[in-house]
């Protein structure tokens, strides 16, 4: 199939082509001309339109812009824990309540007593959820395993749920996000030590989770040698509820990125914006965990490679919605709409190794494209809305919002 999409009010640009990602010190440099879109297959072919095409898409008033990438979510896991937030709402700290055996120990419990086909299921609807907000490529974590067996389960059904998805999908191996009950830290990651170099595992990173509750700086420095000997990037969750001062080992141990951040240190800042490392920001976990707000535009103004994601899970972030993030991030980093954009298009694709095919428009990279309804400023602005119009993924029309429908010639 070839698609020509005409006629849009802006078409979203890189400064300029073949970049890996783009800081957002320059993330304004992005253009939005009108103009036109035309795909041959799989790929992007031209931004002209293509009156031989297969289907003409009518794009008046729209902005054509690049799949979204959501690089930091939790899938695939087992129900809800909405009896948490309703506790945190009361003021009941997330410290206190992962004490108690709820937080992560409670998603381990469902997620063991969940058969596959249901874990699944859920994941797939998900997957649909985000696919509407536009989200053409995901990443999948374990970690609600707490048990090196159950970990190899949710590596498993991951890659399950990677197959059964019109997004492209990474898997990353949380393996070290709660230290499982009567097991000491050190301990739990000499026994996760071999998974994390498992050859058969789809996992292209290996993540661990560093706070108060769970894992600490030894911990983390040990991942990192893990990861390397495994060739596989290093990913943290890091300085959410408290300074740990987590960044500096990371990038010494050449993270491909460092995830949270609300809790940042000020000397940490600059070294972080300096290095190819990226500062990946969770504003729905900060607003709906009532958790300090990360120094968005400080990173940005520093030249950091920003990034947003969903950090769609069940406890701290129950949210599938790219947009919604966007206009969080907007609102409480005082970001732009560009800004918002780069951080979960482009630099989101580096994070999970998928900048060289997809996260830009640009000729000759994978035709994931989302037409928004209204111009790119609108997206945050009308917070809460929904503004994907139309989704593309590899060249194929994957979803059409309803009222949308007659764009398509």
């Amino acid at each position: 199939m070839s698609l020509s999409l005409e006629n849009a009010a802006q078409v979203a640009r890189p400064p300029e082509d073949g970049l890996a990602f783009l800081r957002l010190s320059r993330a304004n440099e992005v253009t939005l001309e009108p103009g036109a879109l035309s795909t041959d297959g799989a790929r992007i072919a031209a931004f002209d339109s293509d009156v031989s095409a297969t289907r003409r898409v009518d794009c008046a008033g729209c902005a054509i812009v690049p799949g979204l990438v959501d690089c930091h979510t939790h899938l695939p896991f087992a129900g809800w824990r909405a009896e948490e937030y309703a506790l945190k709402v009361a003021g009941r700290p997330y410290e206190e309540i992962a004490r108690a055996g709820g937080g992560i120990a409670s998603s381990a419990r469902a997620f063991a007593e969940t058969s596959d086909d249901d874990v699944l299921a859920q994941g797939r609807a998900l997957a649909r959820e985000m696919l509407a907000h536009g989200t053409t490529s995901f990443e999948t974590k374990s970690g609600y395993g707490l048990s090196v067996e159950a970990e190899r389960r949710a590596l498993r059904l991951a890659a399950a749920l990677a197959d059964e998805v019109p997004q492209t999908v990474r898997s990353t191996a949380l393996l070290a996000h709660a230290v499982p009950p009567g097991m000491a830290a050190g301990a739990w990651l000499d026994a996760i030590a071999p998974l994390a170099s498992d050859a058969e595992s789809p996992a292209t990173a290996l993540d661990i989770y560093v706070e108060s509750v769970a894992f600490g700086l030894d911990h983390l420095a040990r991942m990192g040698d893990l990861a390397r000997a495994a060739g596989r990037d290093l990913r943290a969750h890091v300085e959410q509820f408290s300074t740990m001062r987590s960044v500096p080992v990371a990038l010494e141990h050449g993270a491909r990125s460092v995830d949270h951040l609300a809790c940042l240190h000020p000397d940490d800042l600059g070294p972080l914006a300096a290095a190819e490392c990226a500062a990946v920001l969770l504003p729905g976990a900060e607003l709906l965990g009532d958790e300090r707000v990360a120094p968005g535009r400080a990173l940005a103004d520093a030249g950091a490679i920003g990034v947003i994601a969903t950090d769609c899970n069940p406890g701290t972030s129950p949210v599938a919605s790219l947009p919604l993030i966007a206009g969080l991030a907007v609102r409480r980093y005082g970001w732009t709409a560009r800004e918002a954009l780069v951080a979960m298009t482009l630099n989101a694709a580096w994070v999970l190794r998928l900048h060289d095919v997809l996260g830009s428009l640009e000729v000759g990279k994978r035709a994931d494209v989302v037409v928004l309804d209204a111009p790119l400023e609108h997206l945050p602005y009308r917070f809460g809305h929904n503004p994907v119009a139309i989704v593309i993924a590899g060249g194929e029309v994957v979803h059409v919002r309803e009222d949308q429908a007659w764009r398509l010639g």
